[in-house]
């Protein structure tokens, strides 16, 4: 395997055509798909379900709130199982999780037994398992692909996550809910036994970080950090070699991710704020119909998706910093005229560019701190940067919902006004922080 993945990007490399991600990164990709379809089911039902409980924004963005605490009380512990344990395992065990909490609802629906206490819970014990699965599936990347891949890999894995959760899940969701409450719920907990079992056929490479000595090692900036050439797998860390502590006293003395999370923490705060009553919004202000709510955000994910396949592009010619800059705007912007127009169409249009913002700003996000961050520490320190970061997400988006009692618009006008003054307030570390900490695209690895 080794030598025919060295050989086929050799060979696509001399015909002058960009390298292939490998058949290993497919195997993610593809359980990293059904997950997201599974997903897409799941979060689309349970607040049109909650909608036939309450009517209430505060209540609604309760839901939106429980989906991220977890990350606020398991984000850090999480990424010390990431750490620990064979993340091929962690994957398949927080997807079995997820599966189960669908099963349970759905239960729940057909026997009459639902109340809106279960959808809090089942939201709270879905989240639980998305941050094992999800920190799992950032640390593997580094693991299946090149590092001059890891924008573009990147890029395919948030396209999938929009084009299915969006396009395909949502739609289809509402469609299922308008013929019965529970048949999302009943087709998403079957839809992660796929992803279950492609987990574990990732190879050993993914089973968690190799050693540390081989990056630094390698020199070249397109040495694989980890991967399929990068053999043998070392043996599982001790217990002591996966404490919290270093990877807290490393987050803390790295002055650019540390300013770097803080910063996208109060930014995504603010995303969290405007989206708590999305639902409502849509349904209460716009009026749109409970099955035609997919197809609206399918509308607004052909912004979302268009992001997310351009981003690399962006970066390939005006870097992270500058990428990651534009995006905020945008960001801005889009949120802020959503909450000002006047019908459904340009609402969904003016979102949709706010969608497409903060798709590009993932990619280059999500592929800096795999480039800088070492691997052996990579599932805490992102544990820990999304304990920080999407931690407080939830205790944004209950203030969006309190908000929203107010006016359905207001979140997202208030949003807008508050990313564009971060973003004006941010630009010093985004243009020149990335550079200097050397997280733009082709730096070397950096401990």
């Amino acid at each position: 395997m080794t030598i025919h993945s060295e050989a086929t990007e050799e060979s696509a490399a001399e015909r002058g055509r960009t390298p292939p991600l490998g058949r290993d990164f497919g195997k993610l990709w593809t359980a990293a798909a059904f997950s997201n379809l599974a997903d897409g089911l799941g979060r689309t039902a349970v607040p049109l379900i909650a909608t036939t409980l309450t009517r209430d924004p505060l209540a609604i963005s309760v839901i939106g709130a429980l989906a991220f605490l977890p990350w606020l009380v398991f984000g850090l512990p999480a990424g010390m199982i990431v750490d620990r344990f064979d993340r091929r395992i962690v994957m398949a065990v927080a997807n079995t999780i997820r599966g189960g909490v669908a099963l349970w609802l759905a239960i729940l629906t057909v026997t009459g037994g639902l109340e809106l206490w279960a959808l809090f819970l089942g939201t709270l014990i879905f989240g639980l398992g998305e941050t094992l699965f999800d920190n799992a599936t950032n640390a593997v990347i580094p693991g299946v692909v090149r590092r001059s891949q890891l924008d573009r890999a990147n890029g395919r894995m948030q396209a999938a996550q929009v084009t299915i959760d969006m396009f395909i899940a949502q739609p289809i969701a509402g469609v299922l809910f308008a013929v019965s409450l529970a048949l999302p719920l009943w087709i998403g907990s079957a839809g992660y036994i796929v992803p279950i079992v492609l987990a574990l056929l990732l190879p050993l490479s993914a089973a968690r970080a190799l050693n540390e000595e081989r990056v630094q090692d390698a020199g070249a900036p397109d040495v694989a950090s980890a991967g399929p050439i990068a053999e043998p797998v070392p043996a599982p860390p001790s217990r002591s070699a996966t404490s919290a502590g270093e990877a807290v006293a490393y987050l803390w003395h790295h002055r650019y991710l540390r300013a770097m999370t803080i910063y996208t923490a109060l930014v995504g705060s603010a995303l969290s704020f405007a989206q708590a009553a999305t639902i409502l919004y849509f349904l209460d202000e716009l009026g749109v119909q409970p099955y035609a709510i997919g197809f609206v955000t399918a509308g607004i994910g052909v912004g979302a998706l268009g992001g997310s396949l351009v981003a690399p592009r962006l970066v390939a010619r005006f870097g992270r910093g500058g990428v990651m800059l534009g995006a905020n705007i945008g960001a801005a912007v889009g949120l802020g005229l959503t909450g000002v127009m006047p019908e459904v169409w340009s609402a969904a249009i003016a979102y949709a560019f706010g969608a497409f913002s903060i798709s590009v700003w993932n990619v280059p996000w999500g592929a800096l701190r795999q480039q800088i961050v070492p691997p052996r520490l990579f599932g805490r320190v992102l544990g820990i940067i999304r304990t920080c970061t999407w931690g407080m997400f939830s205790v944004a988006t209950i203030l969006g919902g309190w908000v929203a009692q107010t006016s359905l618009r207001l979140p997202f006008v208030t949003a807008g006004v508050f990313i564009l003054l971060a973003t004006v307030c941010g630009a010093h570390l985004l243009l020149v922080g990335t550079r200097r900490a050397g997280a733009e695209a082709g730096d070397p690895y950096t401990d």
